[in-house]
């Protein structure tokens, strides 16, 4: 193959991983957004996790802490 044929293997190429990177970004943010608005998930909670950092603070979500454990 000559140069000029990589050269546009390598443009689709390229093309092609931005085309994927932009879907998986905006199919994320569209998740996001859509957990915020039906009330599943409150972000807002994490992002106050930045202000309100020390050790004496209170849990953001509660644990479930029975796990069953096979013997």
């Amino acid at each position: 193959m000559d140069q000029e044929t990589l050269m546009t293997i390598a443009g689709y190429g390229k093309f092609f991983i931005i085309l994927f990177v932009f879907v998986v970004f905006y199919s994320y943010a569209f998740s996001i957004y859509k957990r915020q608005r039906t009330g599943e998930r409150d972000f807002e909670k994490y992002s106050n996790l930045v202000h309100d950092d020390s050790f004496d603070s209170a849990p953001l979500e509660k644990r479930d802490n029975s796990i069953e454990k096979n013997d």
